[in-house]
């Protein structure tokens, strides 16, 4: 399938699973191409051919984001690398979970979650350690007698029963036969990503090189608004606003900008599913006053408190 037939069918299928989407992020280059909520959950969702081809600098930006919102980051495709993305199995591109439009279908219309994770050197599952441990010791198995009838090391078992380590998927089987009992977890792809964070790390960018966002980036912090600098989306920074529990998605233009309007459109609807208030900054708001709150510079540096700012949107 082409990206665009790919984008479609995910777009088709999040939808008729009760989905809201946002409209495609097109404006400008973007590390997502849409958002998409059904209740507390809300994911953003970048298309590749061949998710192999997604670079470290969009899925930066896509952790950036979603770590914002609480939110999971997904790359839907059909290939990885040379491979095509297997049914019912996960893949995993710099932190982020990889699946094809199948996979997409089992888990939000069928309520089938994939078992298996795509890995180096193989295919993986995580087992459920607590539960392990229980039919070990219901069995009576100390835990170098059952890595030696699994064909594991002691340690390696120990990972198991820790949740440490994950096991290939000939192993599981034969750790379930032995317990008689299902002990691999399945996996939930609209889990937000755990690990290394990259957003305190994305709180050194927002110093930016150009002055103009520097001055609006200064005048937020003195609202004691949080901001962290986006480049590759419609929006040009996330600013969270804890007293309020809000977040605003703010729009920038340095000067003349032809799609200005589309991505205006953009940043609202994006807005309107992460459940965020859209704003646009720039030298000529006319255009956009009537459909996203609009700021001049000027008129920002004047507003001296966040409670006449707050009061405006």
């Amino acid at each position: 399938m082409s990206r665009k037939e790919i984008l479609e069918e995910a777009e088709s299928i999040l939808q008729k699973a009760g989905f809201n989407i946002s409209n495609r992020c097109c404006s400008r280059p973007s590390c997502f191409d849409f958002a998409a909520r059904k209740e507390n959950l809300l994911t953003f969702v970048k298309v590749h051919v061949n998710v192999g081809s997604a670079s470290l600098k969009d899925a930066s930006e896509l952790l950036i984001i979603t770590e914002n919102f609480n939110a999971a980051p997904l790359l839907i495709g059909e290939k990885n690398r040379d491979k095509p993305l297997e049914d019912d199995t996960v893949y995993s591109r710099y932190n982020i979970y990889a699946v094809n439009t199948k996979t997409l279908q089992d888990v939000t219309l069928n309520g089938l979650h994939p078992l298996v994770e795509a890995g180096p050197g193989g295919y993986y599952v995580q087992i459920n350690g607590e539960l392990v441990r229980q039919r070990r010791q219901k069995l009576g198995l100390s835990i170098g007698k059952l890595a030696e009838m699994i064909g594991v090391s002691r340690r390696t078992l120990y990972g198991y029963e820790n949740e440490m380590a994950k096991a290939s998927v000939s192993t599981a089987y034969t750790l379930e036969w032995i317990l008689g009992a299902p002990v691999v977890e399945p996996i939930n792809i609209f889990k937000p990503p755990t690990g290394k964070k990259s957003f305190l790390a994305a709180a050194k960018r927002i110093i930016s090189e150009h002055c103009f966002l520097k001055k609006i980036f200064k005048k937020f912090i003195q609202f004691n608004f949080k901001i962290t600098q986006v480049k590759r989306a419609p929006f040009d920074f996330i600013a969270s606003v804890p007293r309020e529990n809000m977040k605003i998605l703010g729009g920038v233009s340095l000067g003349k900008e032809t799609r200005v309007e589309r991505r205006a459109e953009e940043i609202i609807s994006v807005s309107k599913v992460a459940d965020a208030q859209p704003i646009f900054i720039t030298g000529d708001n006319n255009s956009l006053s009537n459909k996203i709150p609009a700021f001049n510079p000027k008129e920002l540096e004047k507003i001296e408190n966040p409670d006449d700012f707050l009061s405006v949107l």
